[in-house]
């Protein structure tokens, strides 16, 4: 039914949307339209809420049950935070992100939610796994790897040596030969193409086949890391540096 068809309305004037003479844009809304991004009507629901002391696990429900068609509604994620936050406990907060996300895996809310979910109630015990099911799933899950970056560096028990030295290992595990590049990056530099892209690709693809191989780095590599950080991309010299004092490791 309708607000304007429902009795419990009829002493509401409705005021006509007014976009002026000649809106260069016009919604052509339809009758039944319904805004549920409109977060001053959320905000007064908070405040009813609480007005009311209404059991806050209804509300969690009712926000389970229209979670699915509202994903990527900000208004609805912030009225979840805040209705959480009251309650004070973030038990069934977990479960319902993971069914969110197994839906669509980047939802950006989402992934915000579940930062703020795991730092608000110390849910960190258990993060690094799920993320690495979700990358063992598809390794291109920025969305996860990002995730897994917060996990890793906003924990109040920070990481140790060890476990970024297994990161890199990781990291190593889950790229993809390089060599496919060079047939492609041959061609560019046969043109006379300048590029510090093209060398920063060759020293990637020389650094994972020292390691691969366990050979000492090519000198072409420490060569290309030198015109880099002296010609073609000066911004970045110490970088540059950084990468050929790291290259020149796989040496020793």
């Amino acid at each position: 039914m309708l607000y304007c068809e429902n009795p419990d309305w009829k002493d509401v004037t409705p005021v006509p949307q007014d976009d002026g003479a000649n809106p260069l844009v016009p919604i052509a809304y339809a009758e039944y339209y319904m805004n549920p991004a409109h977060y001053t009507v959320w905000n007064y629901r908070q405040n009813v809420l609480f007005a009311l002391n209404k059991d806050l696990n209804e509300e969690l429900d009712y926000i389970d049950s229209i979670a699915a068609d509202q994903a990527k509604n900000y208004q609805v994620w912030h009225h979840r935070q805040v209705v959480v936050d009251k309650l004070n406990t973030g038990d069934r907060e977990l479960s319902f992100i993971n069914s969110i996300l197994e839906n669509d895996s980047k939802n950006y809310h989402g992934w915000s939610y579940r930062q703020w979910v795991v730092k608000r109630f110390g849910l960190w015990e258990n993060e690094l796994t799920y993320t690495s099911d979700l990358i063992l799933y598809d390794v291109r899950n920025n969305s996860a790897w990002n995730y897994r970056y917060y996990v890793l560096f906003e924990n109040p028990t920070k990481p140790t040596e060890e476990m970024i030295e297994k990161e890199i290992e990781l990291l190593e595990a889950s790229n993809k030969s390089l060599d496919t590049m060079e047939p492609l990056l041959k061609e560019l530099v046969d043109i006379q193409v300048e590029s510090p892209y093209i060398l920063s690709a060759y020293v990637d693809i020389y650094e994972q086949r020292a390691k691969k191989s366990e050979t000492p780095i090519d000198p072409a590599a420490l060569e290309m890391c030198d015109e880099l950080s002296t010609k073609l991309d000066i911004i970045r010299e110490k970088y540059w540096n950084f990468r050929k004092e790291k290259l020149c490791k796989l040496n020793a």
